[in-house]
């Protein structure tokens, strides 16, 4: 597949996305919160995805909406984009560092969901609350039906800690939609179908 289009409008937050999987890391996002953006263009980046996106929220009653509704969008549109999985990878995985921070990514485009993220991410970068990402990640996996595990192996400053996982994880999304001929049409499973 390529490029996916979708909107989601709440009274809470309205958010638009497009989603070229097989880009080359151009990114326009523009969110109400400048480090959600900031990680969210490191993703497109290293993932080498085509994302514009744009988000409102009210960010004066609390980010918790914004962040969840940006991650419920990019999540149906990885899901769309994985269409039926018949050519895919599948799985991806990546081991990142970046300066005091080393993190990895695992992810499985399976259609089940599971979304682990140790330890629980703290601290603040900027005025961002690094904990609302456990909602962000929470919500994509529900969206995108993957199986997620995060693990944070060393890291002190919060902003290196949230953009090596983005990075990471644009890395592994990468590498699970990235096409297989070898598969002839059947998806990378051993009961025939996801």
């Amino acid at each position: 597949m390529s490029k996916v289009e979708l909107e989601r409008k709440t009274s809470e937050t309205f958010v638009r996305i497009s989603l070229e999987p097989y880009g080359s890391g151009e990114f326009d996002i523009e969110t109400p919160l400048p480090f959600l953006s900031h990680i969210l263009s490191a993703f497109a980046r290293f993932g080498r995805f085509d994302l514009k996106l744009k988000a409102e929220g009210d960010i004066e009653v609390d980010a918790h909406h914004t962040v969840e509704d940006v991650g419920l969008l990019l999540g149906e549109a990885v899901s769309e984009a994985r269409g039926d999985a018949t050519d895919i990878n599948r799985i991806g995985y990546a081991l990142l560092p970046m300066d005091d921070a080393l993190v990895s990514v695992a992810l499985d485009l399976c259609g089940r969901v599971f979304c682990s993220v140790t330890p629980q991410l703290q601290g603040t970068a900027g005025s961002f609350d690094a904990a609302l990402l456990k909602e962000f990640f929470s919500a994509f996996c529900t969206k995108a039906g993957c199986v997620l595990h995060v693990r944070v192996l060393a890291g002190e400053n919060t902003h290196h800690v949230c953009e090596a996982i983005f990075k990471a994880l644009g890395v592994a999304l990468s590498q699970a939609l990235a096409k297989d001929e070898r598969l002839g049409r059947k998806p990378l499973s051993t009961k025939g179908r996801l």
